[in-house]
């Protein structure tokens, strides 16, 4: 939603992919899109092994940050306004783990806010609500009076689950393919400079 680390993705995927003999990684990455590795893992590379799985995690983010992420258009944009003008705070809601996270943020020229909500923060990722509950509840807010801006199918779901309004951004899933999904957002827009 307000980083774009597809070059990375695409390439950890294919890696992984190759490594795994798990076939079309392209497929792959749009089924994954928006939830944690975690799950993906397991599920897709069937590694049952904890030790093996964080070590698995670490590969592939290491792999994604190699790609290069960037800032989305409108995405600076948005977390200065947000700095500036909110009185009861924001924070990041991510699938990825907290190192990747801190790093994609500071590659793509973001802060990393103190409220920041991963993988590792939550038992169960998205599309489980708990995520987005976490994090009205970092800022100390119910999540009913919460915004949430994803542009994972995954993350709207979590979003609309966890009781909040959802924005969804066509930012990497398009708009066809938002609007037939059961996500069912609340708004939607192109990117973040509308």
């Amino acid at each position: 939603t307000l980083i774009d680390s597809t070059p990375g993705v695409l390439s950890a995927w294919e890696t992984f992919a190759n490594d795994y003999s798990l076939g079309d990684s392209a497929k792959i990455v749009h089924e994954a899109h928006g939830r944690r590795l975690y799950d993906t893992l397991k599920e897709y590379c069937r590694v049952d092994d904890e030790a093996k799985l964080l070590a698995e995690i670490d590969r592939f983010e290491d792999e994604v940050i190699a790609g290069g992420p960037t800032a989305l258009p409108g995405a600076i944009s948005l977390l200065k306004q947000l700095d500036q003008a909110d009185k009861h705070g924001w924070n990041i809601v991510t699938s990825a783990s907290s190192k990747y996270a801190s790093q994609a943020l500071k590659a793509a020229g973001m802060s990393v806010p103190a409220g920041l909500v991963t993988s590792s923060d939550v038992t169960a990722g998205k599309p489980h609500p708990a995520p987005y509950l976490a994090g009205a509840a970092k800022c100390g807010v119910d999540p009913r009076h919460c915004l949430v801006i994803e542009d994972a199918i995954s993350g709207l779901k979590s979003g609309r689950s966890a009781g909040a309004k959802t924005l969804a951004v066509c930012t990497s899933t398009p708009r066809e393919i938002l609007l037939a999904s059961d996500a069912s957002p609340d708004y939607i827009v192109d990117d973040l400079t509308q």
